[in-house]
């Protein structure tokens, strides 16, 4: 069915600059689009678990060390912008579940650092696998268009990460 022709829509009038800026919608709708999209890729993947599932911020920490094998608690509440007892308490479950090791720091006999298990590294492994496969294949069922606005929009997204990243680490 054809739209009904009709007078042609009347714009909004002139914002009132006395009032401040206007709410951003395309951020509120970006930043709800990156949520609505991490939250499906997580719950697609814990479908598929065989094995009991890890909290949000035990991957966060099991990732860092990953990419930081003998970092310290302390290091890593930093890097997570978390309380450090809040991570020692991660820590805990982590080494009880098998996922990490603790390890005596040699240089200062009071420090730990941390290191993952090989069944740990292999969970990630296989979650990264996983997760890429399903990106993949949603990506694949979209328009040419839209996947080629997505790889565009890739180094962008990265930028807005890394300036998040940098006013978190301010004092």
């Amino acid at each position: 069915m054809e739209p009904e022709s009709g007078p042609a829509p009347v714009s909004d009038p002139a914002p009132d600059a006395s009032a401040g800026p206007a709410p951003d919608a395309s951020a509120e709708e970006l930043a709800d689009a990156l949520v609505g999209v991490q939250r499906l890729i997580r719950r697609r993947l814990r479908a598929g678990l065989t094995v009991s599932r890890l909290r949000g911020a035990e991957v966060e920490l099991l990732r860092l060390v990953e990419s930081r094998p003998g970092i310290g608690v302390s290091e890593a509440a930093k890097e997570l912008h978390l309380a450090g007892n809040s991570v020692s308490t991660l820590v805990n479950r982590l080494v009880g579940d098998g996922h990490l090791v603790r390890e005596t720091d040699p240089a200062d006999r009071r420090a730990v650092r941390l290191l993952l298990t090989e069944a740990a590294g292999a969970r990630l492994r296989d979650w990264r696998a996983r997760r890429a496969a399903l990106v993949r294949a949603q990506v694949d069922r979209l328009a040419p268009a839209d996947r080629d606005a997505l790889r565009a929009a890739v180094p962008a997204l990265r930028r807005l990460a890394g300036n998040l990243r940098e006013e978190a680490d301010r004092p």
